[in-house]
């Protein structure tokens, strides 16, 4: 028998939710979310823009938060224990500012610097990306009761995060539990967080010690170690560490090969072998590339690369044509709930839906004004994707729900071909509005993932919503200066510093949406047919293929992102993978327990030390 949704929503009231007096957002939960939270945003930050990949910080947020505030209690410093429900609303503030790389800092940005070759100033990144943010969380709202208390979508990471907490709080948990008809199981506890902590924080300090070995460079410096190991092997009478064919020292790149899973590296390591050594030599031969060097190279190949891409996206997406008619399948029931009647058990607890309406009402004007002074985009071009973004929040939020995946990559592309259309001609207003799409996307989601966390702790849902909009703010003051630092101007995106390769991506789209394909080249016209037709054979061939052999088929994405990166990039987060994988083969409790914070250990630890490197040289105290 399924049960009502008034009758799960009023046993939710009962026998899980916390209450009023429950411990949730705190000053400290708030202080702790928005610096681990920031920190963290530079490490997405940093490694989005070196090899277009981001990673989760909710679940490392919480190890942290725990043994940070363990210590401090031990040390006397604080008195009482930082309760499960605190580290859940710090786990609310310090993803929310993890994810403000995805407002257009690693893509449409420095996408939009390299097309026309300007500087955009941090004032104008802070502002745009921050109510683009803010204007995602406000449009998650009629969603959560509709997604998460209604039809239990799954929302994994979310999931994780909230088992994550209850084996960091067992007690917490098993009082909660003893509530409960259908309590979890708990797994793992206080020992094994304690040991992920310490292993993170050893995994941090010993990258960030290598990272300064390695990139620190100053007449007192007593040696440096060599960023990359060359190979004793020349091609087209070129050393092969011209083409980037070499081994990147970055300890960053193997720890993100770990995290980023076998099948998405093979098919990088894949991707990469035919570019470098068979289409880039080719275009050296047909004269398409002047001078073998990575940025004319990724010039040229990212012809190939972004309709692949592209074009794997968007079928892949309509595929799942099901999964998008059930995301608007209950648009009328999320603003048909009785939220101000005085007979819904859940209005005193929900967000209501009038701060949806407010906080839409008050932000687009805003987003407005930004979007014509910034960018000069017609006021009408600026609703409408206000409009469209609400709709692609849907359907990513319901993406995310179902298979912890959001799309923003080919949702951004949607963006980009309406208005290809509407605006043709129009660089700026293809790449940002396409940037804020994917801004309200990815925040919407990650608002929902949030509330799925707090949905199985019993949390309240309105501090979760607020606790939001400190991370917001957080992650904008980390990331804006950040990005300063580390794209100064158009001239180092695309260079082994910065290869930024979802930011060439998206330039090369929003160039042939803008301009037409007649002012390409011949032979990056016919790439970009031939990307574009792979990118759909990909699709289709791995439909068509039985469940069992699909991991052994490449990925579309890693295949075709490859195209877009230095060789060595894809070799060290190949050899990650391998560990990775020989880890989970043959010591699988080990690899569990480790693999991921240790990995993040090392990008943080290599990404804040890498970030710290370049201001010391801004200011001269770092340099030869």
């Amino acid at each position: 028998m399924i049960e009502a949704n008034d009758d799960r929503e009023a046993r939710w009231l009962r026998e899980v939710y916390q209450g009023e007096e429950a411990r949730q957002l705190t000053v400290r939960s708030v202080v702790a979310g928005m610096l681990l939270g920031g920190v963290m945003s530079l490490s997405n930050l940093y490694i989005a823009l070196k090899t277009g990949w981001s990673f989760g910080v909710t679940i490392t947020a919480g190890i942290l938060a725990f043994v940070i505030f363990g210590a401090l209690r031990k040390l006397g410093l604080v008195r009482r224990e930082f309760g499960m429900l605190e580290n859940n609303a710090m786990q609310s503030v310090a993803s929310a500012a993890g994810y403000m790389t995805g407002g257009g800092t690693v893509a449409a940005i420095p996408a939009l610097m390299l097309a026309t070759h300007t500087v955009i100033p941090g004032w104008t990144i802070f502002c745009w990306i921050t109510s683009i943010a803010m204007l995602g969380v406000f449009m998650a709202i009629p969603m959560k009761r509709q997604m998460i208390n209604q039809e239990g979508l799954k929302f994994p990471s979310g999931i994780a995060a909230a088992e994550t907490l209850r084996g960091l709080h067992p007690e917490e948990a098993a009082a909660m539990d003893a509530r409960r008809t259908d309590a979890p199981v708990t797994e793992g506890g206080t020992g094994d967080a304690a040991a992920a902590g310490r292993s993170l924080m050893i995994s941090g300090g010993v990258a960030a010690a290598v990272t300064w070995l390695r990139e620190a460079r100053a007449r007192w410096m007593p040696f440096n170690l060599p960023n990359e190991l060359h190979f004793p092997f020349s091609m087209r009478g070129v050393a092969a560490a011209r083409w980037s064919i070499s081994f990147d020292t970055s300890l960053l790149l193997i720890a993100a090969g770990a995290i980023m899973g076998w099948r998405s590296a093979w098919s990088m390591m894949l991707g990469a072998l035919v570019n470098y050594f068979w289409l880039a030599p080719h275009g050296v031969d047909v004269h398409a590339i002047a001078e073998v060097k990575y940025r004319l190279i990724a010039q040229w190949t990212v012809w190939f690369g972004s309709p692949l891409l592209l074009t794997s996206g968007l079928l892949s997406f309509a595929f799942s044509w099901r999964q998008i008619a059930r995301a608007f399948s209950g648009l009328g029931t999320m603003f048909s709930r009785r939220a101000a009647a005085t007979d819904d058990p859940m209005a005193a607890v929900e967000v209501p839906t009038q701060w949806f309406v407010g906080g839409v009402a008050v932000l687009t004007p805003i987003v407005m004004f930004f979007a014509a002074h910034f960018f000069h985009i017609a006021w009408w071009m600026s609703v409408l994707c206000v409009v469209l973004s609400f709709f692609i929040a849907i359907v990513a939020c319901r993406a995310t729900g179902e298979t912890d995946t959001t799309p923003t990559g080919a949702l951004g592309k949607i963006t980009q071909l309406v208005f290809g259309v509407l605006a043709p001609g129009s660089i700026t207003t293809n790449l940002m509005c396409a940037s804020m799409s994917g801004g309200v996307a990815i925040h919407s989601a990650d608002m929902l993932t949030d509330l799925k966390s707090g949905h199985l702790l019993g949390a309240k849902p309105r501090q979760q919503f607020i606790a939001q909009f400190f991370g917001v703010l957080a992650g904008s003051v980390f990331v804006v200066p950040a990005f300063r630092l580390l794209v100064p101007d158009y001239t180092v995106i695309g260079t082994p510093a910065v290869p930024a390769p979802a930011a060439i991506s998206w330039e090369a789209v929003a160039r042939v949406l803008s301009g037409g394909l007649s002012h390409l080249d011949p032979t990056a016209r016919t790439l970009l047919a031939a990307g574009a037709t792979l990118g759909i054979v990909m699709v289709l061939v791995e439909r068509a293929l039985p469940a069992k052999v699909r991991p052994f088929f490449p990925s579309a994405v890693g295949f075709g992102l490859a195209f877009t990166l230095q060789f060595s990039n894809s070799l060290a987060m190949f050899l990650g993978a391998v560990i990775a994988l020989g880890l989970e083969r043959w010591r699988p409790k080990l690899a569990e327990r480790y693999t991921v914070p240790v990995s993040s250990g090392i990008i943080a630890g290599e990404s804040l030390i890498g970030i710290a490197i370049k201001a010391l040289a801004r200011f001269g105290l770092l340099g030869a």
